[in-house]
């Protein structure tokens, strides 16, 4: 699995409940923009904001809705391991093509724990697992020399995403695995360092606001033209940042509202975004579109 990994919001109604239809139309939108994955459930999805009962739904949805167009990637984490099995086993029962799991603990986890963690998971299903480091929203940080161990010696973790926003650990899982280990950048404003990196791809929200350009970013990569991919990543990385800082549902949800694709308002506690940078984001937008 290589290339851009567009990720999902998850849309709600006027009732507050996930919107499947327009989730089902989103899908379709990322999937036109031409990139190699969609990944529901994950940081810009509200995973942690959602019951067992819409977490289920949504996954449901997007791989209905996807129907073996790319390549689909669910977001799967518990705070239990067992409630994390139960989530990568119903995933694959419907059709996922892979989980994305995120460590999540109240207490902190020895690099043991985590390790058992995944692999109580690993022996649960067959389908491959994205470790997913993201110590900012998790608590919990993995360093390289963990997520290569896991990768060597659990047979179903076959690659990891990256988003502790610290290129220099990117650098450490290529030079560990020699190559091997095709690692995922998560953080938006590092994309050009992770491709020079390794990276075997981008998983990010931009593709819903800008998808023509991230695509061309990642061709320009392929066809080893950093030239070209770094003025499509200079060109847009001020929207790139934005996204990533203004809070990744509240700032996608706001700039699909923009193009006439309304998915409601992210759940609270979370906030819309304000009038200011809504009206910053619109004119970010048509820059990128003119």
């Amino acid at each position: 699995m290589r290339g851009i990994i567009g990720y999902l919001v998850t849309p709600f109604g006027a009732d507050g409940s996930p919107d499947l239809d327009s989730l089902s139309k989103l899908v379709d939108h990322l999937i036109a923009q031409d990139i190699h994955g969609i990944a529901p459930l994950g940081s810009t999805g509200e995973s942690a904001y959602l019951n067992d009962r819409e977490w289920a739904a949504v996954a449901q949805t997007t791989i209905k809705a996807a129907a073996g167009r790319v390549p689909v990637i669910v977001g799967a984490s518990a705070l239990t391991t067992a409630d994390t099995v139960t989530m990568c086993r119903s995933a694959e029962q419907w059709g996922a093509d892979a989980v994305m799991v995120l460590p999540l603990s109240y207490w902190k986890l020895t690099d043991d724990e985590i390790f058992d963690h995944y692999a109580t998971v690993a022996q649960a299903i067959s389908i491959p697992i994205m470790a997913y480091n993201n110590p900012a929203t998790a608590g919990v940080d993995m360093s390289p020399e963990l997520l290569y161990r896991m990768y060597r010696d659990i047979d179903n973790v076959t690659m990891v995403k990256e988003s502790s926003g610290d290129i220099q650990r990117m650098h450490a899982l290529h030079l560990l695995s020699n190559g091997d280990l095709p690692f995922f950048n998560g953080c938006n404003p590092l994309a050009l360092e992770a491709f020079a990196a390794g990276a075997a791809g981008w998983c990010t929200a931009a593709p819903n606001l800008i998808g023509g350009p991230i695509k061309a970013m990642w061709d320009a990569v392929q066809a080893n033209d950093f030239r070209a991919a770094r003025g499509l990543f200079l060109d847009n990385l001020d929207l790139l940042s934005f996204i990533l800082s203004g809070g990744l549902p509240a700032t996608v949800k706001a700039g699909l509202d923009l193009m006439g694709m309304p998915c409601g308002s992210p759940r609270l506690p979370l906030q819309p975004l304000s009038n200011a940078d809504r009206a910053t984001l619109a004119n970010m937008l048509k820059l990128a579109t003119t």
